[in-house]
């Protein structure tokens, strides 16, 4: 039997370019609840550069170039256990499927970035999003309404370690949810 979940899932991914089918370094992925700021469960792979682009996902060049000027941490990172894309998305949906319904509501950090992105490496492997479309969240979308909040929130952890930057999202998406919702009334 499934635990309960918390409804929210925030998801972050470590690309190698910034466009539609780019290469993922890596995917990182959070359960947490928006109304309390509850963490839960979480989700963290490496993935092998080469297996990405022979599906046929590319790299930029720019965005190589990018990578090389981030932190030790932060390159070490997605280098370390490495694993196949296939390989690294079936673990990626049974870890959603095992913890979610089908009304889970995903969060990534740009409306087709992080999601787009992902569901381009889900096609590549001839596999089904383990969620609704319809059931995407925009984090750029909910820290417009109240930017300062974002602003004010210090980073705690590695910047682009998936992880890190989820459970960063996860805190000021919360504290702006709440500025709008004090009483956790609603749900969207």
């Amino acid at each position: 039997m499934k635990q309960k979940s918390l409804g929210h899932l925030m998801v972050d991914i470590e690309t190698m370019g910034n466009g539609s089918n780019s290469v993922i370094c890596s995917i990182g992925a959070v359960e947490f609840d928006l109304f309390t700021g509850q963490i839960g469960r979480k989700f963290y792979q490496t993935i092998n550069i080469q297996s990405c682009i022979d599906l046929g996902l590319k790299m930029d060049g720019s965005t190589v170039e990018w990578w090389l000027f981030q932190s030790l941490a932060a390159r070490e990172a997605i280098l370390k256990d490495r694993v196949n894309l296939p390989m690294a998305i079936m673990d990626f949906w049974s870890f959603v499927k095992n913890i979610f319904d089908d009304e889970i509501q995903v969060w990534g950090n740009g409306a087709r970035f992080d999601l787009g992105i992902l569901s381009d490496a889900f096609k590549a492997c001839a596999m089904i999003l383990p969620w609704k479309h319809s059931n995407e969240r925009d984090v750029r979308t909910l820290v417009s309404l109240n930017p300062l909040i974002k602003k004010q929130m210090p980073f705690i952890g590695t910047a682009h370690y998936p992880i890190d930057d989820c459970l960063h999202q996860i805190k000021y998406c919360h504290k702006t949810f709440t500025t709008f919702n004090p009483n956790h009334r609603w749900h969207f």
